[in-house]
Order: C-alpha cells, then structure tokens, then sequence
C-alpha cells in the first residue's frame, strides 16, 4: 500500500468516526443520556478525516514511466515538472496532471486494422515527376520530461491526434515531393527516411516530444508503375543475361584463342630448340672438320719441314728418290739430247773415291 492510499485510509476512518459520533450522540440524547462521548468521537473523527485528507491530497506519488505536470492556480503558471518517487504539494493550490513517459507508436499502415486509425491509413503523397506513392511509416516517440509542460499547456491529451498524426504525414509529404519516383523506390530511400527523420525530430523537440525512431515500413506504387517497374525489372534481366552469355562467348573465345597462341608457342619452341639442335650439331660438326683439316695442315707442315732440312743436308735426294721409284726391270733409260742428266756423274765419282 502506497503512502497515500494509506493516509486516504485514515481520513476515511476519520470520517467514519464523524458519522458514528453524531449517531451515538444522536442515541444517546433520545434516551435522555449525556451525548458528551458521541460528540467528543464525531469531534475527533472530524479533526482526523480533515488533516488526513488534506495530507493526502498534498502527497503526489509519480511512477518509474510517469512525470508530473504541476499547475499553481494562484500565481496561475506552471511549476517544474515533478520526476518519479514522493512529491508533496499544496493541496487546492497546486494541481498535478500525470503523463505517461514511455515509448509510444504510432503507425499509418495501409494495411486495414493494422495501423492507430482503423482502414487505410497509408500517407499518401507525390513525387517532384508526378508520381503517387503510399507511405507505410511508424513513429516510436515519448514525451520529453524535461518539457512536458508543454505538451500540457499546448496540447494536453490530444497531442497524439493533433500534433503527432498531421504533423509526420505533412513531412513525409512534403519530403517526398523533393524525390523523383526512381530515388523513392531505390537509389535514395535512405536518404528520403533520414531527412524525413531529421525535421519530425526537430519539430518534436519544439513541442515537447522525443523521437527515438522512424520507421518506413513500405513503399507502394500505382499499378500503372508497378507495371513499368517489373516490365523494367524483366528487361534488366534479360539485359544481364545476355551479358552472361556474351560474358562467357568472350571468356570461351579468350580460353580458345589463348590455347591456340599456346599451342603455336609451343611448336614455335619446338621449331626453335630443333633448330638450335641441328645449328650445333653442325657448328660441331664444322669445327670437327677444321680441327681436322688444321690437323692435317700441321702434320704435312712438319713432313715438309723434315723434307726441307734433308734436301738441305742431301741436296741428290731428291735424284735417287726418283731412281729409287723406278721398276727393278729398267735397265736403260733414254733422255731427251737437251735433258740434263740425273746426277752429276763427278760429283758421284768423287764421292764414290772419297
């Protein structure tokens, strides 16, 4: 039991103690007995149902999710908003208005049933090319504590029909009418949301509203749009299709024109290393065969080296060699009257004596 409904208790034992008081004394007076004790209990009962009461209209008890809203009827202004816990005031003076502190939603669906209004309540609006769209939204908001005398002095208990409702579905209208179709539904939705958002906040904090979020739930179309969007949607798909197609024609050929280059490499390589081959193999080849003819040349040097120095140590070698050559049955050779003769037969004479 809170403070104050105790204290109401008491006051209204104390009115019960008035009303029982004046029966007794009621009683005892008819039957000629002093009414002294009715008295002294309607008396007390009177005193105590007074204080009680007027304490416990002086208690204000505000909960965790509520603010106070407290208005001086004699200086006739309002007074701080009183937070949550025991609060005391002046009871007549002073007047407390409770609010409820915490999230609230409001939707406009045009679904029928689901949003605040019952039917259709999708917020229709245009866009800058003349377009209609219907705007499925939600606001989570909730009264500022700070400045909810405000929302009393302005609006009291209709700021949610009167401030909340016409004030989102102006803004969306007039934020939507900066936005062609196209941006609504694709490119700049966020953008459209976000600035949405931006101005109900502002606009809330002037009236004493906090907004925690804002939500579109839903973008509809006409159907003549509708229409041209998925006949859009469908070209788009065929355009990428084809892309895909052309896409993998361009990596088929790319894979066949790149193993074909593969392949001419490869035989020209192969072209090129045979020809390399048969290049050493007769570079070796003609090497081999100057090696062989230098060797030949140095042998027949030599052999002619030797030859000069016994011709130069016997200069009738040469003489007897050609004797030498000749067959074993000649017995008279015949000369020629101007030939000279083979050998100097003085010199031979002159050899044979020495």
């Amino acid at each position: 039991m809170s403070i104050s409904s105790l204290l109401g208790f008491v006051a209204l034992l104390g009115w019960v103690g008035l009303i029982a008081g004046i029966g007794l004394a009621v009683v005892s007076a008819s039957q000629s007995r002093s009414p002294r004790s009715g008295v002294t209990l309607a008396i007390f009962g009177l005193v105590v149902a007074v204080i009680f009461s007027v304490v416990s209209q002086g208690v204000l008890i505000v909960a965790p999710q509520e603010t106070a809203v407290v208005f001086d009827t004699l200086r006739r202004e309002m007074l701080p908003p009183r937070g949550p816990g025991l609060n005391i005031i002046i009871p007549v003076v002073q007047e407390p208005t409770l609010y409820s502190i915490a999230q609230r939603e409001y939707t406009m669906s045009g679904q029928v049933g689901e949003g605040a209004v019952q039917g259709a309540d999708a917020v229709q609006a245009r866009t800058s090319d003349g377009q209609q769209v219907f705007i499925d939204a939600t606001v989570i908001y909730s009264i500022d504590p700070e400045n909810a005398n405000l929302i009393h002095v302005r609006w009291q208990n209709r700021f949610e029909e009167s401030l909340v409702r016409p004030t989102v579905r102006g803004i969306i209208r007039d934020e939507v009418s900066k936005y062609n179709v196209e941006e609504v539904y694709s490119t700049d939705r966020e953008a459209l949301r976000n600035g949405i958002s931006e101005i109900i906040s502002a606009r809330f904090s002037e009236e004493g509203l906090l907004l925690t979020d804002f939500l579109v739930r839903d973008i509809q179309f006409t159907q003549e749009y509708a229409e041209s969007v998925e006949q859009k949607q469908i070209a788009e798909q065929n355009r990428l299709r084809a892309e895909q197609e052309a896409e993998q024609l361009r990596v088929q050929a790319q894979g066949e024109r790149d193993a074909a280059i593969f392949a001419a490499e490869g035989e020209r390589q192969s072209t090129v290393e045979r020809a390399n081959g048969d290049a050493d193999a007769l570079r070796l080849q003609a090497q081999a065969e100057a090696d062989a003819i230098l060797l030949r040349a140095q042998a027949d040097a030599q052999a002619l080296a030797l030859i000069r120095e016994q011709l130069d140590q016997n200069p009738d070698l040469i003489n007897w060699r050609y004797v030498d050559t000749l067959s074993d049955n000649v017995d008279v050779i015949l000369l020629p009257s101007d030939s000279p003769f083979l050998f100097d037969a003085q010199s031979m004479i002159s050899g044979a004596g020495e």
